[in-house]
């Protein structure tokens, strides 16, 4: 894996300080079931990095402390924790409001179909990745068969009271570029996913959430094997919008690794650039938001994937 960050480090990125915490996003491991092609985690299913009990006790007791209402959580597969219905048992009773980032087709496994039930009692917002409304483009991105199993998965929660007149159920697509390019018109491409999912297998969803590719992990590794990577960072740079910096995610939202080290956003968790205090990482135990509001978010070249064109978050387009 070619190591994106000394070509990252060296571009200069606006300051950007803190606003008040909204959301706390949580890696509870880097395992999945699948291995895709734009997968900044660098995720796959030899991956065994997993999330403690000793760690999710730290973070519950955060959750409590400062009244956080949303948590996100997302891997590799978060489904594919050990402790996964307790985690969401437990943060339910903290009274989070939950969303899980999902590739759906792990949920058509056999040791994971239950979960769809469970998912929908505790009122779980999906985040689900479908990076294409076409299967020959799915297939090609994450593997053969994903888009066919990723289907069945989307008509199983609708079935379910997913995105159905009603309920409470949220039911969110995610689409990320196959390339080094920038995401289409978010707004348009829902109109076109709707469209096209309804149509021919009749399917709902509530929003689509268009994210743009950063250059790390095994994207970037992919665009530095093929000469692209240094391209790919003009893009972004030369369509940087200043009006995306008051909205971007790292503003209100902290990131925890599985571990329970903290940093501003799940791309500078995988290039390992940590919050800090002192040369030394911060952990969910020992962090207290109002005492560390002085501590800046750490910047580089890739941040320009947030700020470029409509800008991108984990909750989509900016503008």
């Amino acid at each position: 894996m070619l190591d994106c960050y000394p070509y990252l480090k060296e571009i200069p990125f606006p300051d950007l300080s803190r606003a008040k915490l909204d959301v706390l996003q949580i890696n509870l491991g880097y395992r999945c079931n699948l291995q895709c092609q734009h997968c900044h985690v660098n995720a796959g299913p030899q991956r065994t990095e997993v999330m403690s009990k000793e760690t999710l006790r730290d973070i519950y007791r955060f959750v409590a402390e400062y009244d956080i209402q949303r948590v996100d959580l997302t891997g590799g597969a978060p489904e594919m924790h050990p402790d996964f219905p307790a985690i969401l048992k437990q943060f339910k009773q903290l009274g989070c409001d939950i969303c899980v980032r999902t590739n759906l087709t792990v949920l058509n496994l056999p040791d994971y179909q239950h979960y769809l039930s469970l998912l929908s009692e505790y009122q779980v917002e999906l985040m689900a990745s479908l990076p294409c409304y076409h299967a020959e483009n799915v297939d090609k991105q994450r593997g053969k068969g994903t888009y066919d199993e990723s289907i069945q998965v989307l008509k199983a929660l609708n079935r379910a009271g997913y995105a159905q007149h009603g309920t409470a159920l949220k039911l969110n697509l995610i689409y990320n570029p196959q390339g080094a390019y920038l995401p289409p018109d978010q707004q348009q491409l829902e109109v076109d996913y709707k469209q096209q999912l309804w149509e021919q297998y009749h399917i709902r969803f509530n929003q689509l959430f268009t994210i743009t590719n950063l250059p790390v992990k095994r994207f970037g590794s992919m665009l530095l094997s093929t000469g692209q990577f240094e391209a790919y960072l003009q893009l972004l740079q030369d369509a940087h919008q200043e009006k995306n910096l008051h909205s971007v995610m790292c503003r209100s939202l902290l990131s925890l690794d599985w571990q329970g080290y903290l940093y501003d956003c799940d791309f500078n968790q995988m290039l390992d650039l940590p919050i800090q205090q002192q040369d030394r990482r911060l952990h969910i135990s020992a962090y207290h938001p109002l005492k560390h509001t002085d501590i800046p978010i750490r910047v580089a070249g890739h941040c320009y994937g947030c700020t470029a064109g409509s800008g991108s978050s984990c909750g989509g387009a900016l503008n």
